[in-house]
């Protein structure tokens, strides 16, 4: 079996491992146990999600046996991590849509060999809390548990009882897998690292300090320019796409900075180390043809989308970039649309002078009527000079969407409301 700690060191994602020479024996001797959860805070993850995750598919990749636990349990009180205040409860109602969701999310990542997904509600709603003081909270001192990073960082504005407790059921976890699924390796963010040691302790004290469990942690990512990755001046970047459209995933990889783009590829991508520094040297020789950012887009997109989402987005910025929109379809201009200048219209057919007015694409008939003459507007990827053209919103794009475009990049949607 592959070294895979020496693949993700070369690949820049680790951060911390507990016992590394214990782990490396462990993983060139057999299929190991290794899991990763998520909490079902919301009913999608968002690439900042993706990162650990990314390593659990390697591990699953190198023939080892992956586990998910999505935190039925966990999730319904909060997980204090990172953060300055209390987090608001969720309902258990909200709690269990978000568990569907993200379970079916992760199935599509993970396929179904060597994947085993959880939900640790089932086995934390069992404990009554005279068994949770007595088999658990016993085990755990509270010096230690005050000086994990995690909770240390809140004592300043305060924690409650229920977070403060939180570490206490992600060891539960971890020694509920290793009993019941051998499960001995778990990775997380480098914010995990004080609960899943303490993880490691509980099981140490409960099974012998032999018994062999470890950690591995990735890094925190930043941008290259000190930010935090992941967020976008619209927000998170999801991978439910009718959050963030494959469009948009797509272009949020492809405009990457050059100066990411390489890390990137190693992370978020399963190509080779030689596929790798090729596409390095490409980027040092022709950085102006961007074709790591291209392959960076099309890898991530079609992991998290499929082939014909990236076939899609790349159809979308070639018609955008070029001006030929009348090749797209109806659900195509939904993505590639989405934050565009968008008009509501109704289905009448209309002059061309006055459907620029009504619409505000332009402020008068004078400055339409001279924009038309010189040839500086396109109607759904036609030119249009005739001042006496009537507008037909039924006659594209199944009757949904009339494109404009005035001059060589200002889109306008006019979307038609009947």
């Amino acid at each position: 079996m592959e070294n895979i700690l020496e693949e993700l060191k070369w690949r820049g994602a680790v951060n911390q491992v507990s016992d590394e020479e214990g782990l490396e024996e462990l993983l060139a001797q057999k299929s190991v146990g290794v899991y990763c959860g998520v909490d079902p805070t919301g009913d999608s993850l968002h690439i900042g999600h993706l990162i650990p995750f990314m390593m659990l598919k390697r591990f699953q990749m190198a023939g080892h046996r992956a586990h998910i636990i999505i935190g039925g349990g966990t999730g319904s009180i909060g997980d204090p991590s990172g953060k300055k205040s209390e987090r608001v409860l969720q309902t258990m109602e909200q709690v269990h849509h978000n568990e569907e969701a993200l379970t079916a999310q992760m199935k599509k990542l993970f396929g179904k060999d060597n994947i085993t997904i959880v939900n640790n509600y089932d086995w934390l709603k069992q404990i009554s809390l005279l068994d949770f003081l007595r088999d658990y909270g016993k085990l755990f001192n509270l010096n230690t548990m005050l000086n994990k990073e995690v909770v240390a960082s809140r004592l300043e504005v305060g924690i409650s009882y229920t977070e403060f407790t939180y570490q206490i059921l992600q060891s539960i976890d971890f020694h509920h897998l290793l009993q019941e699924n051998d499960v001995q390796l778990q990775i997380g963010g480098a914010d995990q690292w004080g609960n899943i040691t303490a993880g490691i302790d509980l099981i140490h004290k409960m099974e012998g300090s032999d018994t062999k469990a470890f950690a591995l942690t990735i890094p925190l990512m930043l941008k290259a320019d000190g930010t935090k990755f992941g967020k976008t001046a619209g927000g998170a970047v999801w991978l439910d796409s009718e959050k963030t459209t494959p469009y948009e995933f797509y272009q949020f990889w492809l405009n990457q900075d050059d100066r990411d783009v390489l890390k990137y590829l190693k992370y978020f991508t399963f190509l080779s180390k030689e596929e790798i520094d090729d596409l390095a040297e490409k980027l040092a020789t022709h950085p102006e043809r961007r074709e790591a950012q291209r392959r960076l887009a099309t890898e991530v997109t079609e992991f998290v989308h499929g082939k014909e989402a990236v076939a899609q987005a790349e159809h979308i910025s070639k018609a955008l970039f070029s001006g030929e929109v009348k090749d797209l379809t109806a659900e195509e201009i939904e993505q590639g649309f989405k934050n565009m200048p968008t008009v509501e219209i109704e289905a009448t057919p209309k002059n061309l002078v006055d459907f620029l007015v009504e619409t505000g694409i332009e402020k008068s008939k004078r400055q339409a009527r001279e924009d038309i003459s010189n040839g500086a507007i396109y109607l759904n990827g036609e030119r249009v000079t005739d001042l006496e053209f009537i507008v037909d919103p039924a006659a594209n794009f199944d009757g949904r969407f009339v494109i404009v475009r005035r001059g060589k990049k200002r889109y306008f949607l006019a979307r038609v409301t009947n």
